[in-house]
């Protein structure tokens, strides 16, 4: 068990989603778009109309979906519960590397990105790990809603 108390699968390391999702409350946003139709706007909207504290990643916009926006997650100043990443695969280290760096709790890679060696480094310092899952369709399944 980690230090929240979610109990991870040992078989695939992922964490018990629908305890990850009751436990948490700031959702960092990597990649939010302002184009209303882009899956990560959809997300973030869902996320915040569900009761999520939602911040916005983008260093291109100051505010999206009327929550502010940071050029990176070093530059939030409060503490992140999960840091949902809608970037490149290639683009998943550095990110990886600095939600462990400001303390968050959980990285979660969308849906169709993965990334193995920054999951394990994730694990390894601690945090929860998802990968190829939506954060939207998740909680939907456990909490109920439309999906996308």
């Amino acid at each position: 068990m980690n230090p929240e108390g979610i109990t991870q699968n040992p078989a695939s390391a992922e964490p018990d989603i629908k305890a990850l999702l009751a436990g948490v409350k700031t959702i960092a946003v990597v990649g939010i778009s302002p184009k209303e139709e882009s899956a990560s706007n959809k997300v973030a909207k869902y996320l915040i109309d569900h009761g999520f504290h939602v911040i916005g990643v983008n260093p291109s916009r100051s505010e999206i979906l009327g929550v502010k926006c940071y050029p990176d997650l070093k530059s939030i100043p409060e503490h992140v519960d999960l840091v949902d990443i809608f970037r490149r695969v290639d683009a998943i280290p550095p990110i990886v590397d600095e939600a462990i760096e400001i303390g968050a709790g959980a990285v979660w890679m969308q849906l169709g990105l993965e990334h193995e060696e920054s999951a394990q480094k994730a694990r390894k310092a601690g945090l929860d790990v998802v990968m190829n899952k939506c954060t939207k369709i998740e909680h939907t399944r456990y909490f109920g809603g439309p999906t996308l």
